[in-house]
């Protein structure tokens, strides 16, 4: 196998309308492709692309899986608003010599690092 990117990184959900509030009214994401009927939906982000999928027992949502990180200029900004929506955090901020993130929670439970780069 010669694998030369990524093509997209997507996230499990239990019900697609409460999950895109969620992505769009809270994290501000933008839809750029739905299919399926609309169970699942894409997101262009920068280089990449983040999708939504709601397939029931195919592809459930996980607390301890797969995690994806959005960079993003300011944290502690960033932070603050998250927290004045009330979105749960599983994580303080971590410092590393190469970055600081948090790590907060969709409504399914989903893991989300809120990342950014020194």
């Amino acid at each position: 196998m010669h694998i030369t990117e990524i093509a997209c990184t997507g996230t499990p959900v239990t019900d697609m309308r409460r999950a895109r509030a969620f992505y769009e009214g809270v994290l501000g994401l933008k839809p750029t492709m739905e299919a399926d009927g609309g169970m699942w939906v894409e997101y262009d982000i920068g280089n990449g692309t983040f999708g939504l999928g709601c397939f029931g027992d195919a592809w459930k949502p996980s607390p301890d899986g797969t995690c994806v990180s959005f960079e993003v200029n300011d944290l502690d900004a960033e932070i603050a608003q998250l927290k004045s929506k009330g979105v749960p955090f599983a994580m303080g901020i971590t410092d590393t010599p190469i970055c600081r993130f948090t790590m907060i929670c969709d409504p399914d439970g989903n893991k989300i690092l809120i990342h950014k780069r020194k």
